[in-house]
C-alpha cells in the first residue's frame, strides 16, 4: 500500500502511521490493529496488537499505546492526547480511554460487532453516567484500514483450505 504523506491532513498522516503498525501486526500473525498516540503534534507512543505474541488477551494495540503514552508523560491522565487506531476500540479499550481521560480517539473502520465508540448501542466513550467523555472521530482512511483487515482474513481463510 502506497500512502501520499506529503499532501495529507494531520489525521490522515497519523492514521497512516497507525496503518503501518497494523501491517506489522499482520506480519506477526496478529489481527491487524495499529495505534499511535499523539501529543502536541508529536508521536509519543506506537503499538500494534500483540495478543498472540504475549499470550495476553489485554495486549490490544490501544492498551499498549495508552500505557506507553502514560509512561512518556509520567502521568496516567492523557487529557491532551489523541489516539489514532485502525479499528474502532472494543469495550475494554474504550473503557481504558475513559479512565485515562483521553482527549480524543480517531479510528478507521467501525466494528459493528464489538465496537464501543459509537457504532453500536454500547458507546463507552460517551456514556452518560461517566465523568469523562472521549471525543470520537470515525472513518479516517476507512478504505485503507478495511483493505488490510480483509486481506489478513482472506489469507487466513486461504491457509485453512
Amino acid at each position: 500500500m502506497k500512502l501520499d504523506l506529503i499532501n495529507c491532513k494531520p489525521d490522515e498522516y497519523y492514521m497512516s502511521l497507525a496503518i503501518k503498525q497494523s501491517i506489522i501486526a499482520a506480519g506477526e500473525g496478529e489481527v491487524p490493529v495499529g495505534a499511535i498516540a499523539v501529543l502536541n503534534g508529536e508521536v509519543i507512543a506506537r503499538s500494534h496488537n500483540q495478543i498472540e505474541i504475549l499470550k495476553d488477551a489485554t495486549a490490544h494495540a490501544e492498551i499498549l499505546a495508552l500505557t506507553q503514552a502514560s509512561s512518556f508523560i509520567g502521568d496516567w491522565r492523557l487529557n491532551e492526547v489523541t489516539l489514532y487506531v485502525t479499528k474502532e476500540p472494543c469495550a475494554m479499550c474504550a473503557g481504558a480511554m475513559v479512565n485515562c481521560k483521553l482527549k480524543k480517539v480517531v479510528f478507521g473502520i467501525k466494528d459493528p460487532k464489538y465496537g464501543a465508540a459509537g457504532s453500536t448501542s454500547l458507546d463507552v466513550t460517551n456514556f452518560s453516567g461517566s465523568l469523562h467523555r472521549v471525543e470520537v472521530v470515525a472513518g479516517v482512511m476507512e478504505y485503507e484500514c478495511l483493505n488490510i483487515f480483509q486481506e489478513f482474513f482472506r489469507e487466513i481463510r486461504n491457509r485453512k483450505k
